[in-house]
C-alpha cells in the first residue's frame, strides 16, 4: 500500500458525526480505506453515521468513539482505544471546528490548540525514526488560512495558524526524518453545520452580523460538503508533505499560494 493510497488503511476523523467529516468518511471508506474511526461530541448523529457506514460499506468499517478534542484526557482515551482495536493508525485527520466569534477562547481551542495536541500525540505513534510506520496528518484549514475579511478574526487567527502549522511540521526537514506526511485542505465556503445554525462575527452587533450575512450571499463559489469530501481522496493522493490544498466551487483541489 502507498503512502498516497487510503486503501486498506486505519483513518481517524475528529468531528466526523456530520458535515465535512462525514463525507471524508464516507470517500474514503469508497476509496478504500480499511476502517475509519469517528470522533465526535454528538454522540447521537456519530452513532447514526458509522451504522450507516457499515451498512454502506459492510460490518466493522467504520467505528465511533464519543470525545472532546479539547480533552487530554479523552485524547488518551481515544489514543488507548485505537491501539488496542487496531494496533496502529495510518491516516489522522483533523477536522473538529467551529465558528463563534463570540467566545474566542473556545473557538482557538477547538480549531488550533487541540488540532496541535491530537497532531503530536500521533507524530509520536506514526514517525519512523521512532519505530513507527509513517502515516498522513490530514489538516481541515480554510480559505481563511490565508485570506483575509472584516468579519471573522478569531476564526480566521486559527485556520491562518492551522495552515502555518501544516507548513512547519510538513516541511521535508521534519517529512524526511519521521516519514509523516502533514497536509492541509483549505475549504471555500461551504454549506455545514456552521452555516445552517447559525454563528456570530466580530464585535456581536447586529450592524456587523447583517452586513456579514449579506456578504456570504453575494459569494457565488458556494459547495456542499460533498465536494470536500472528494476532493480530500484526490488531495491524499496528490499532495506533498507541508502543502495546502483549496476546494472551492466543487472544483478539483489546487494548492495554495505561496
Amino acid at each position: 500500500m502507498g503512502e498516497r493510497s487510503v486503501r486498506g488503511k486505519v483513518v481517524l476523523i475528529t468531528g466526523g458525526a456530520e458535515g465535512i467529516g462525514r463525507e471524508i468518511a464516507r470517500n474514503y471508506l469508497a476509496a478504500g480505506a480499511g476502517v475509519v474511526v469517528l470522533v465526535d461530541v454528538n454522540d447521537r448523529l456519530g452513532r447514526a453515521t458509522a451504522a450507516e457506514l457499515n451498512s454502506t460499506h459492510g460490518p466493522g468499517k467504520a467505528a465511533f468513539i464519543r470525545a472532546d478534542v479539547t480533552s487530554e484526557k479523552d485524547l488518551d482515551a481515544v489514543y488507548a482505544r485505537v491501539l488496542r482495536d487496531y494496533d496502529h493508525l495510518d491516516v489522522l485527520v483533523n477536522n473538529a471546528g467551529i465558528l463563534d466569534e463570540s467566545n474566542w477562547k473556545k473557538c482557538i481551542d477547538i480549531n488550533l490548540t487541540s488540532l496541535i495536541g491530537w497532531s503530536f500525540k500521533y507524530l509520536e505513534h506514526m514517525r519512523k525514526d521512532r519505530g513507527g510506520r509513517g502515516g498522513t496528518i490530514v489538516n481541515l484549514s480554510s480559505v481563511y488560512g490565508f485570506k483575509i475579511d472584516q468579519y471573522v478574526p478569531v476564526y480566521q487567527a486559527s485556520k491562518f495558524g492551522v495552515l502555518a502549522f501544516t507548513r512547519s511540521l510538513g516541511h521535508s526537514y521534519n517529512y524526511d526524518r519521521t516519514g509523516v506526511r502533514v497536509i492541509a485542505i483549505c475549504p471555500s465556503f461551504t454549506k455545514t453545520a456552521l452555516t445552517d445554525r447559525g454563528f456570530s462575527c466580530a464585535f456581536g452587533d447586529e450592524i456587523s452580523f447583517n452586513d456579514f450575512r449579506r456578504y456570504l450571499d453575494i459569494q457565488t463559489l458556494w459547495q456542499n460538503v460533498d465536494a470536500v469530501g472528494g476532493a480530500a481522496v484526490e488531495v491524499f493522493e496528490r499532495a506533498d508533505s507541508g502543502t495546502g490544498w483549496v476546494v472551492e466551487g466543487a472544483k478539483p483541489g489546487t494548492p495554495v499560494p505561496e
